[in-house]
């Protein structure tokens, strides 16, 4: 299943962005329900071989598939911040057929 593809069909575009540092966290993309768009950290890109780099793709625009599915009332928004990270986790194995 191409991933582009399908935020594509669901409205969503797909960028890649420096999104900076975050301490002692890597935040490996972004859902920006503005636009909709998912954002894919380029800093967790660098230095890394082309097939670890697009299961990286794949996976964060999976990811962030969950939050768009959130955000458009398709499925409740769960209130725990680390639940809710570990049920987009989930969706993402789930959706790569991990």
């Amino acid at each position: 299943m191409n991933l582009f593809d399908l935020a594509r069909e669901s409205g969503i575009r797909v960028e890649f962005a420096d999104l900076g540092t975050w301490g002692g966290a890597q935040l490996r993309s972004e859902y920006d329900p503005r636009g909709p768009v998912i954002r894919i950290n380029t800093r967790m890109l660098d230095g890394t071989a082309p097939a670890e780099s697009a299961r990286f793709v794949a996976a964060a625009i999976a990811h962030e598939l969950y939050h768009h599915r959130e955000a458009a009332g398709e499925i409740p928004r769960i209130a725990d911040r680390s639940q809710r990270e570990r049920a987009a986790d989930a969706f993402a194995r789930e959706l790569l057929g991990e």
